[in-house]
C-alpha cells in the first residue's frame, strides 16, 4: 500500500487504530478450540468485528512461528482475509544482512505478501535497505521503545545524541516518508514530541496503549500531523476485552471507542 492510500483510509474512517492479532492459543475463548483452525476462527471473528474502525492490523508472527507449519498456514489465511484496502504489518522484527535479508524481503513481501514488516537496524544500512527495495512496500524500523530495558542502549550516549536519536536521524535517509516508518513507544509524552519534531513526516508504529499504560490522547496531540502520521497499535486493549461466546461484540466495541477517541484529532 502506498502512502497515499493509507493517508486516504485514515483519514476517510477518521482513525488510525492498528490492531494486533497477537493470537494465544491459551487466551482465545474455550469454545473455538473446537474448530479446525481455532486461532484461524478467532482472528476472522476479530476482523470481521473491528475492521469498521480500524486502518491496520499487525500480526505478531511470533505467535504463530511457535505453532509450526499449522501456524504459518493460520497466519496466512488471516493476512488474505484482512480488506484489501487496509494496512498489514508483519511483526517479524527482522534483522539480518545481505542475502539473508534480501530473503526476508521476499518472505514478507511476496511470499506472505504483507504490505509492511518490523526491522531491527542494530546492523547498519545493509539489514534494512533490502527492504526499501519493493514499490508500496514498508520497513518499520525499530526506533524508541517503553521497554524497561530500553535504557540498556537506546538511551545511552552516542556522541552529541542518544543513541535513538542516532539511529532515527540515520535510518530516515536510507528512505523515504514513503516506504519508511519507525516504531516508537507511546508512554512518555516528551519523548513523543521530541520524534515528532526530529521526524515531523515519518510515519510512527505506536504501541504501548491500553494495557502498557498509553493513552489515545497523549499519543494524539504530540504525534499527529497533517496526514495522520501515526499508528497506534492496541493488541489486548481490543482482542482480549472479553472471552465469553460474545467476544468479537466486544471486541467491536472496544475498537469502536478508540475510533471514537481518535476522530476528534480530524477536522
Amino acid at each position: 500500500m502506498t502512502r497515499e492510500g493509507l493517508v486516504s483510509i485514515i483519514h476517510e474512517k477518521k482513525s488510525v487504530l492498528c490492531v494486533g492479532l497477537d493470537t494465544d492459543m491459551d487466551k482465545i475463548p474455550k469454545h473455538l478450540l473446537q474448530e479446525e483452525d481455532p486461532v484461524f476462527a478467532f482472528n476472522k471473528a476479530i476482523i470481521d468485528a473491528t475492521k469498521d474502525y480500524t486502518v491496520a492490523y499487525k500480526i505478531n508472527t511470533a505467535f504463530y512461528e511457535a505453532q509450526g507449519i499449522k501456524g504459518w498456514e493460520s497466519m496466512e489465511k488471516t493476512r488474505a482475509y484482512i480488506p484489501k484496502d487496509i494496512f498489514t504489518i508483519a511483526d517479524a522484527k527482522r534483522g539480518d544482512i545481505g542475502n539473508t535479508a534480501d530473503q526476508y524481503a521476499k518472505t514478507f513481501f511476496e511470499t506472505f505478501p504483507f504490505d509492511s514488516v518490523t526491522v531491527a537496524p542494530y546492523m547498519g544500512s545493509d539489514s534494512v535497505k533490502p527492504f526499501l527495495n519493493t514499490p508500496g512496500k514498508w520497513a518499520i524500523v525499530l526506533g524508541l521503545t517503553s521497554n524497561a530495558g530500553s535504557k540498556d542502549f537506546q538511551l545511552q550516549p552516542s556522541g552529541d545524541q542518544l543513541l535513538y536519536e542516532r539511529v532515527l536521524t540515520q535510518v530516515a535517509e536510507w528512505g523515504t516518508p514513503g516506504n519508511l516508518m519507525f516504531v516508537i513507544g507511546a508512554t512518555r509524552k516528551e519523548q513523543l514530541q521530541h520524534v515528532r519534531q526530529m521526524l515531523p513526516n515519518q510515519f510512527f508504529l505506536i504501541p504501548g496503549v491500553g494495557a502498557q499504560g498509553g493513552d489515545v490522547a497523549t499519543v494524539c496531540e504530540n504525534t499527529m500531523n497533517e496526514d495522520g502520521g501515526i499508528l497506534i497499535n492496541v493488541s489486548r486493549g481490543v482482542i482480549y476485552v472479553n472471552s465469553s461466546e460474545d467476544f468479537a461484540f466486544h471486541a467491536r466495541k472496544a475498537a469502536q471507542q478508540y475510533q471514537q477517541e481518535m476522530a476528534v484529532y480530524f477536522k
